[in-house]
């Protein structure tokens, strides 16, 4: 009998709420809570971490089960009330692990992928990188320390995440008494606005407790303005999941000694020297098309993105049946793909050599599991002669890689 894994019908259910807020935002005349790119970014960097926590989220329950069995510090019942007690502790870990998370570098170089969207809406939630997951899932083994079983802190971390999916929208206004209990989306807008009156407040993720009793609730006043305050000059996949990193490790080249270099590591991000990023955005991005132009093939980048999902959603629904080599293959074009999307929105020319490496890559596969691995040659001899006789990249350049005035 087949092993359905049901989280698939999340991937699904996840367009569908963002389809129904896209229409409402048409509806209200607020069409400018979308733009196209950033969003096409937000779902990509969403798909990439889902794919990759397949692959390791197993390992999520092993842990919590071995720091459960080894070290809990007192055998928790459960009971009705203990799942009261266990959502109020979840959420306070979450409150630290987030706090932390904006305040000491190597942390926030996972999470701050999560607030380089200048938009705010659904897609937004999905900006979740596999860094940031791993840590979180660190953090999160002090819930089975304290004593909780592991299934019930999968149970609620399951609520805890549909939550949060909820609260990032601009659709939704002021919730009058509630906001004096959870975070809404009035709230958690504020955390992700670059004012300087809304840096570093409401680090909660369910209820405001945390941040009055820690003196970092703030409420929303003037109209916050979304993203970063040094806000990424790009769209490429790459360059969103690393760019922090490849900063740290400018700074840290900069000092010679240990204490120097770790003092950047666990510093403050407000004390990273500020100039480092224009000079890697100058050594690493290109110039990008003006402002009055936009993406022109649109339906080719968009059939990239829904292939993503649905391999994504075949993947996550099949898991336990497909050999390790299947899900490595569609793992690999998945990431490929993903590359390719933000690649196509940078206009990047390589973008073509990745084309045909993807291209191969699947006849690849096709001719292994065929048995005629050997002819594996055949697709390059072909691309390699249709390349000096058709010219294809020098087309594909010209023909993909246009812009369109608006």
């Amino acid at each position: 009998m087949i092993q359905l894994n049901y989280l698939a019908f999340a991937i699904p259910a996840f367009f569908l709420f963002l389809y129904l807020e896209y229409r409402l935002a048409l509806h209200l005349k607020k069409p400018e809570v979308f733009k196209y790119e950033s969003s096409i970014a937000n779902i990509s960097i969403g798909i990439a971490e889902r794919l990759l926590n397949l692959f390791i989220s197993a390992s999520f329950y092993s842990l919590f089960y071995w720091v459960y069995k080894n070290y809990a510090l007192i055998n928790i019942p459960n009971s009705w009330w203990v799942w009261v007690l266990l959502i109020l502790t979840t959420d306070l870990v979450w409150y630290w692990y987030h706090r932390l998370g904006h305040q000491v570098n190597f942390l926030w170089a996972a999470h701050i992928v999560h607030h380089q969207s200048e938009e705010f809406n659904l897609t937004v939630s999905a900006r979740i990188t596999i860094f940031q997951a791993l840590i979180r899932n660190i953090f999160w083994c002090l819930i089975p320390l304290l004593g909780f079983h592991p299934t019930m802190v999968i149970a609620i971390l399951m609520v805890h995440g549909a939550y949060s999916f909820f609260t990032h929208t601009q659709l939704i206004g002021k919730l009058g008494w509630l906001e004096h209990i959870f975070i809404t989306p009035s709230l958690h807008g504020v955390h992700h606005a670059s004012d300087e009156k809304y840096l570093d407040k409401n680090y909660g993720d369910v209820f405001v407790f945390w941040d009055k009793l820690f003196g970092t609730f703030q409420r929303e006043e003037e109209t916050p303005k979304y993203g970063l305050t040094h806000p990424v000059k790009s769209y490429s996949f790459l360059w969103q999941h690393f760019h922090y990193y490849l900063e740290i490790l400018e700074a840290c080249k900069k000092e010679k000694s240990i204490k120097a270099r770790l003092k950047i590591i666990f510093g403050n991000p407000a004390t990273l020297d500020q100039n480092i990023r224009p000079i890697l955005e100058s050594r690493y991005l290109q110039q990008k098309a003006e402002p009055s132009y936009r993406f022109k093939f649109r339906t080719y980048l968009n059939f990239q993105l829904i292939l993503c999902i649905a391999l994504l959603s075949f993947v996550t629904a099949f898991y336990v049946e497909l050999h390790f080599e299947d899900k490595l293959f569609t793992a690999a074009v998945i990431l490929i793909t993903l590359i390719n999307c933000g690649a196509l929105l940078e206009q990047r020319k390589w973008i073509y050599y990745l084309e045909c490496f993807r291209l191969i890559l699947l006849f690849a596969y096709a001719f292994w599991k065929f048995h005629i691995f050997e002819l594996v040659i055949l697709p390059v001899v072909i691309l390699l002669i249709l390349e000096n006789v058709f010219r294809l990249s020098q087309l594909y350049r010209q023909y993909l890689l246009r812009y369109e005035e608006f």
